[in-house]
């Protein structure tokens, strides 16, 4: 028992075990934060996947709409535009109300 504190007494080793502590958790570039820079790293690059995919579909969109008939047709099935001599009447089914509040 008494060889194995010896070990642990001896300065050389104390001081590599102190400092293996300090760069492993109090050091400012330690290996805590440096895992927690990865996790984040990775989620920037999830993001930037999602943003690409998001940025060729929109491109598909503004190519589609440069139409003026699709323009039109987007118009007013997205944002409920109409011509002036038009009426619109939106008609929401007992269902689809239904569904939407469970969904809230």
């Amino acid at each position: 028992m008494i060889p194995f504190f010896a070990i642990f007494l001896n300065k050389y080793v104390l001081i590599v075990v102190l400092f293996v502590i300090w760069m492993l958790f109090l050091d400012t570039n330690s290996w805590l934060i440096h895992r927690e820079l990865d996790q984040e790293i990775i989620e920037l690059e999830d993001n930037k996947e999602y943003y690409i995919k998001e940025i060729i579909k929109d491109q598909k969109d503004i190519k589609v709409l440069k139409d003026s008939s699709e323009l039109e047709k987007f118009a007013r099935e997205e944002y409920f535009m109409k011509r002036d001599n038009e009426e619109i009447y939106i008609i929401e089914y007992e269902d689809s109300i239904l569904k939407t509040k469970k969904n809230d």
